[in-house]
């Protein structure tokens, strides 16, 4: 074919797609997809959401998918994942009952404590629903604050919540008391937060949105990265993500999720070896039968295979801050994460003197984990409970 031909086809077809391109975003009947492919045509042409090394994603309609393929485009529709879903106790006071929650004196081995300590300087990217950043418990902890989600750009400076989900997870690492000193306090209150939307209001996470978040908080210097969602499948996008902050030192915590008694029932990304999957407990050190269960039976003890669960954390009635400036008491996995995630944040803070890699820092985890008055079950606890030292 000439290149006048060819130059022709393309001008044609674009001309086609932008075209349709903007009453069909209008009319909200799009759908999110992986295009693979960096050519300088297609993304001009369809439009790019965030662009990956092997490809960019952007939001398509049906009619655009099929002129794309006609023009020789590699599309793939890009999966979501969702936050896990949480029990509530019906109630949201706007004084809490306890200042310091079972869960965080647990951690801290100190049933009479009245406020928490440590986490100084240290940044947590929380990936969610986004933070209720004037919470009086937060508002002097947030330093950092994205949307992934927007239709109208690709990244926006804000982290509005209106689920309620990302709110609390993020009292529950970093909640500081507020200034009357009358708040909650999380596991290190002096945490640096970096308030990452990349789940929709009704808990929908689009896996673009994800990986880019992900990879956004590793250059903008997070030390650790906490997800409390999940999908039953592998999404090489967020592995790519992952293992592109791994290898820039980043410790990740993610939900094992609410699938269980069942074996190898752990959600992805916390499956993922390179991040820490924790389940729940609850008061008495019990394992809820809701909480997923991992492979490591199977896998071999003193090891974090994909699939393994590396620890259980207070996932059961657990107050936190929530999105309407109060409370809120919930259940599930989505909690034990952050409680992990705030101890990893403490544990770099203690021992910032030394320089600690991953690798140090999950091997203080384990040292200090209880595992005697937990369930014997391997599977559900890993090494059991990590504690403050």
């Amino acid at each position: 074919m000439s290149t006048s031909k060819t130059l022709g086809k393309v001008i044609f077809f674009s001309v086609i797609l932008f075209s349709f391109a903007f009453s069909a975003h209008a009319a909200g009947t799009t759908t999110r997809y992986f295009v693979k492919s960096q050519s300088g045509i297609l993304k001009k042409t369809l439009g790019v959401r965030h662009s990956f090394e092997n490809g960019f994603s952007t939001d398509l309609t049906g009619f655009q998918v099929r002129i794309a393929k006609i023009m020789g485009a590699d599309i793939a529709s890009v999966k979501t994942l969702q936050i896990l879903p949480a029990t509530a106790i019906p109630q949201k006071p706007t004084v809490p009952n306890d200042q310091i929650s079972w869960g965080v004196a647990a951690m801290y081995r100190d049933s009479g404590m009245t406020q928490t300590s440590g986490g100084a300087d240290v940044n947590v990217a929380i990936l969610d629903t986004g933070v209720q950043k004037d919470h009086p418990d937060l508002q002097e902890r947030i330093t950092g604050c994205k949307d992934f989600t927007t239709s109208q750009t690709a990244i926006a400076e804000q982290c509005d919540d209106q689920n309620g989900h990302g709110t609390h997870v993020a009292g529950i690492i970093a909640a500081d008391g507020g200034t009357s000193g009358r708040g909650i306090y999380g596991i290190a209150p002096m945490a640096h937060i970096m308030g990452y939307k990349v789940c929709a209001d009704d808990g929908s996470c689009y896996a673009d949105d994800v990986a880019m978040a992900i990879r956004v908080a590793t250059d903008e210097q997070a030390q650790i990265i906490t997800m409390s969602f999940g999908t039953d499948s592998d999404i090489q996008l967020v592995h790519d993500a992952i293992n592109y902050a791994e290898s820039k030192g980043v410790l990740m915590v993610a939900a094992a999720g609410n699938d269980g008694p069942f074996f190898d029932s752990i959600d992805y990304p916390a499956a993922y070896p390179e991040v820490i999957a924790v389940g729940a407990l609850d008061k008495n050190m019990n394992v809820p039968d809701w909480s997923s269960r991992g492979t490591n039976d199977a896998t071999g003890p003193n090891s974090i295979d994909e699939g393994d669960i590396e620890f259980a954390a207070p996932g059961v009635n657990i107050v936190s801050t929530w999105n309407n400036g109060g409370y809120e008491t919930l259940s599930g996995t989505s909690m034990a994460a952050p409680f992990v995630a705030g101890l990893v944040a403490r544990y770099f803070d203690v021992m910032s003197d030394q320089h600690p890699t991953t690798d140090d820092i999950r091997s203080e985890l384990h040292s200090s984990a209880l595992r005697s008055n937990l369930a014997s079950d391997v599977d559900a606890i890993g090494y059991g409970m990590p504690r403050v030292k």
